[in-house]
């Protein structure tokens, strides 16, 4: 009966996550797209009102013109909503099923003593643990080297490293598929606490000082904005390698293969060289960027480049079965019954 419930459980969270995560990535690619399809208006009532950048769009019979404000606009004259449960209910909802799936059943599905003979107990809570290094690990990586000069190129190529020791360490230490969840799992954190701790943080003390009926300098509220967008960014660079290695985990040939830590850290690059594909083709549709093509190529070389490493060695075909041997064919190597007879009166 406890594995029948157990399976209900299972059923019901996967569920509620695959639909929390469907509204969180929609929205984040949603308003990655208007970032890089807004323009500046010329028209002398927008910039007036402090509008940086608005479009047209048609959707669903209706026509809707988004506008982006740099900091905040003066006045808010309609209810302000807010993007942030979609990101934690998909942190909530995925934990509590690795809860039940992982966590709860330990000694089956984290621990194997092949690679690492440890306790169930120490397997879950180094699990746990890691999800919060992550994020701290990564959390000082952006704090320290995001607004730098060629800050980003930092943060990226310090990052490839640390995914990389990531999908290696938990390769070495957990089941294939349970490392493969775990690293997706980390990223997933990282992106969930980058809304919690610092882009809905920011924007509320944004909100804040608008309404509060004081003067402010926008210049401090600045920050905040560049924080956020700065985050939201990592979120949508993420979302690719996190989706691959979520789904990656039902499939055995690769979480079982001798060089599994590798093969999940070129996939998800890929993903994330694929994303940055489509972030980049809105802005060279604008003439703001180059070219996005050359990353599409190496997501996809990466992919084939893999595809080709893993596939099965050749089997030999089995040999075709001999047919019946006809009369004729018999009677060239077999003496007719005559000459036997004859053969015999000769003794």
């Amino acid at each position: 009966m406890d594995t029948y419930f157990l399976d209900w459980a299972n059923l019901l969270l996967r569920w509620v996550h695959v639909i929390t995560a469907i509204a969180w990535v929609g929205s984040s690619f949603y308003f990655v797209f208007l970032d890089n399809n807004l323009v500046r208006p010329n028209s002398p009532d927008l910039l007036e009102k402090g509008v940086d950048g608005a479009m047209w769009a048609v959707h669903g019979g209706g026509f809707y013109n988004p506008q982006k404000y740099m900091v905040a606009p003066k006045k808010i004259h309609t209810p302000l909503h807010w993007f942030y449960w979609e990101s934690y209910s998909t942190w909530l909802s995925g934990f509590a099923l690795f809860t039940v799936l992982y966590l709860w059943n330990a000694g089956t599905f984290l621990v194997d003593q092949s690679l690492f003979a440890w306790s169930p107990l120490a397997a879950g809570a180094t699990a746990v643990g890691l999800l919060v290094a992550f994020w701290f690990v990564y959390d000082a990586i952006s704090r320290i080297f995001g607004f730098r000069e060629n800050g980003e190129v930092w943060v990226g190529g310090l990052m490839l490293i640390v995914v990389a020791f990531s999908c290696w360490l938990t390769c070495q230490l957990f089941a294939g598929r349970a490392a493969f969840l775990l690293v997706g799992a980390m990223i997933a954190t990282a992106m969930s606490a980058n809304v919690f701790f610092w882009i809905i943080p920011g924007q509320r003390k944004v909100v804040a000082a608008m309404t509060s009926g004081k003067s402010y300098d926008p210049t401090e509220m600045a920050i905040h904005g560049k924080r956020g967008k700065q985050r939201s960014v990592h979120n949508t660079y993420f979302t690719l390698p996190v989706l691959f290695a979520m789904l990656s985990n039902h499939y055995s040939f690769l979480y079982t293969h001798e060089m599994h830590w590798l093969i999940l850290l070129l996939m998800m690059l890929a993903g994330a060289l694929i994303r940055q594909f489509f972030v980049q083709r809105h802005a060279w549709h604008h003439r703001r960027a180059a070219n996005p093509w050359p990353f599409a190529a190496a997501g996809v070389a990466i992919i084939l480049a893999v595809v080709v490493w893993l596939r099965p060695a050749p089997v030999a075909a089995p040999m075709a079965a001999a047919r019946p041997a006809t009369v004729a064919e018999v009677q060239t190597i077999l003496p007719c019954a005559v000459c036997l007879a004859m053969a015999n009166k000769c003794k």
